[in-house]
């Protein structure tokens, strides 16, 4: 019998490419969602990928009664990764109360179910943002967690937190942390990508409206940082190396058997890249030239912050492994794919 994952947000961008990995490595998985910001749609391309149709369950994991109904509804679930959160970091400075009840309260409702239902391990997505702006480059995860930078990144921290007290209160459970650089990027197969609902927040979805022409210009927040070009720099990660990070991390959670301990990596390439080297490599490798400009800086940014990899290389067996020349060129071909099919 198939060992059963729960993976919370699994429609959204990250969960889909992780589903996606964990069902070619063998796992069942059940998807919760709210839909908040990402499709249906998502589970039929995941079964053209995988030819195996994930269980979904529509529902806010902020419905602690929903949550546990599902519990009782699928018995067996051996371990959960918990996406299910809203990440912008710019709407959180525009919207701090959401992104603190939103975040915060889904993930407390999952921990106190985890124990009443003999769960024992969960995956977290955390974020590189719990480090702030590093006092030194590239960073390890010995490095301070500095004061954020915003809602989001403060979210990210007493998350960890959270999960940290519930293990010293001798909760019976196991905890990795994956603290995520920047994941960019799409599926090989053009069938999974990054769809967010509205006007995207993040860089790389806006920069390929932009390219196609849903966007009438790419906004570059700020070329004054003590950066070499004077944009921000940022560690770019391929999503599919990412999403099988997270197959490694439910292994490493399922083979131990002691309880009570949380591990924290960092998932990302060990290498910085500006935002104007990003605009310059995706016009490189699709011959589109990009309508940007420069505008003032943004509420909430950090200035650079990269990697140092090594302890999930070495711990965890994990490596990033996709070039930026082709995690753009894959992130191109997803748009072409929507608007081939009149998503966009």
């Amino acid at each position: 019998m198939k060992e059963r994952i729960l993976v919370t947000g699994g429609t959204g961008y990250i969960g889909s490419h992780t589903v996606v990995e964990l069902q070619e490595a063998g796992y069942e998985v059940i998807i919760v969602d709210n839909l908040a910001n990402s499709s249906v749609d998502v589970i039929d391309n995941i079964e053209k990928i995988t030819n195996v149709r994930p269980i979904f369950v529509e529902l806010d994991c902020l419905d602690y009664n929903g949550l546990n109904n599902l519990f009782i509804d699928y018995p067996r679930i051996k371990a959960i990764i918990h996406f299910a959160a809203s990440k912008a970091v710019g709407e959180s400075v525009q919207k701090p109360l959401h992104y603190y009840r939103n975040n915060l309260v889904s993930l407390i409702n999952i921990l106190e179910l985890m124990p009443k239902h003999g769960v024992g391990g969960i995956v977290f997505s955390s974020s590189c943002t719990v480090y702030g702006q590093p006092d030194k480059l590239p960073v390890t995860e010995k490095a301070p967690i500095k004061t954020a930078e915003s809602p989001y990144g403060n979210t990210k921290q007493i998350s960890e937190e959270i999960i940290r007290d519930a293990i010293i209160s001798e909760m019976p459970i196991n905890a990795i942390l994956l603290r995520y650089f920047n994941p960019i990027g799409a599926h090989p197969s053009a069938l999974l990508g990054e769809l967010p609902n509205g006007v995207p927040q993040n860089l790389v979805p806006y920069l390929t409206q932009t390219a196609i022409g849903i966007r009438e210009v790419l906004n570059v927040f700020g070329d004054d940082y003590h950066t070499p070009d004077g944009s921000c720099i940022r560690d770019f990660i391929n999503v599919v190396d990412l999403a099988k990070a997270h197959v490694i991390a439910i292994q490493r959670l399922l083979e131990k058997q002691q309880k009570q301990k949380i591990e924290a990596f960092n998932i990302g390439t060990g290498h910085g890249l500006s935002v104007l080297e990003l605009i310059n490599v995706f016009e490189r490798v699709t011959g589109i030239k990009l309508n940007y400009k420069i505008v003032g800086r943004r509420a909430g940014d950090i200035e650079q912050v990269w990697a140092d990899p090594t302890f999930a290389n070495e711990e965890l067996g994990w490596k990033a492994v996709e070039t930026i020349e082709d995690t753009l060129r894959s992130a191109w071909n997803w748009q072409l794919f929507l608007k081939e099919k009149g998503l966009q």
